[in-house]
């Protein structure tokens, strides 16, 4: 996380520090463990990314996803979440799963279940907490948009950089779930179709202008998979 990272995230970052070694000790030993990301253009929503296993880099995937892809999408995207966020619990948690029995791709939370945040405490300040689930199993194969996903896909294959691009793809999936978790809980009268089509705009419109970006690169045109875009 930068070093001028918000107060907020900082006193999160101390707080978890700071409890009792115990604790500590047996979140380690059930392979818990804890991951803040902040969006970079605002002081909260911190984002408290929370995952049991050995596969650290989840995590990583998620916080990269909030502190530099939102960063690289176009201001229409930013706009169409601007007033999400900004009435967002200042906290939210992401209880990052490998899957759920339900087989969704996330959940909101009514009640907030990790332990170190389940309960007040004075490094929250005021901030409300909010929680949330993701499964990254399910979303490392879920196709948002099944047409362009699989026409994009097409166009790279032949290309050395098909696996740049599919860790992209998985980024802006894990965001626009996050975000729409978020809209659920700043909007819970809000109807799922509702939810759901700003979600599925924004990963749209974000993954478009990555490949806009991509193809307008001069060191990339020499590449197949890019100089392949838009002749097929």
């Amino acid at each position: 996380m930068p070093q001028d990272r918000p107060p907020l995230a900082l006193a999160i970052e101390n707080y978890l520090a700071s409890r009792p070694w115990a604790a500590r000790w047996l979140e380690r030993a059930a392979g818990r463990r804890y991951r803040l990301a902040v969006f970079p253009d605002r002081q909260e929503p911190v984002v408290v990314i929370a995952h049991r296993g050995r596969n650290p880099a989840r995590m990583e995937q998620v916080a990269r996803a909030v502190e530099q892809d939102w960063a690289e999408t176009p201001r229409h995207c930013h706009d169409a979440y601007e007033d999400i966020l900004a009435h967002a619990p200042g906290l939210i948690v992401v209880q990052l799963r490998r899957k759920n029995v339900c087989g969704c791709l996330g959940h909101r939370h009514v009640i907030v279940k990790e332990i170190p945040f389940s309960e007040p405490h004075d490094a929250f300040g005021d901030a409300a907490v909010g929680e949330m689930d993701i499964a990254f199993d399910r979303v490392e194969s879920w196709l948002a948009q099944p047409l362009m996903d699989t026409a994009l896909d097409t166009q790279f294959i032949a290309g050395s950089r098909r696996k740049e691009f599919h860790e992209q793809q998985l980024r802006f999936r894990l965001l626009s779930i996050l975000l729409h978790e978020t809209h659920h809980m700043v909007a819970p009268e809000a109807t799922e179709d509702v939810v759901r089509g700003r979600s599925l705009t924004f990963y749209r419109d974000a993954l478009a202008n990555y490949v806009e970006i991509a193809r307008a690169s001069l060191s990339l045109t020499i590449d197949r998979s890019f100089s392949r875009l838009g002749k097929e």
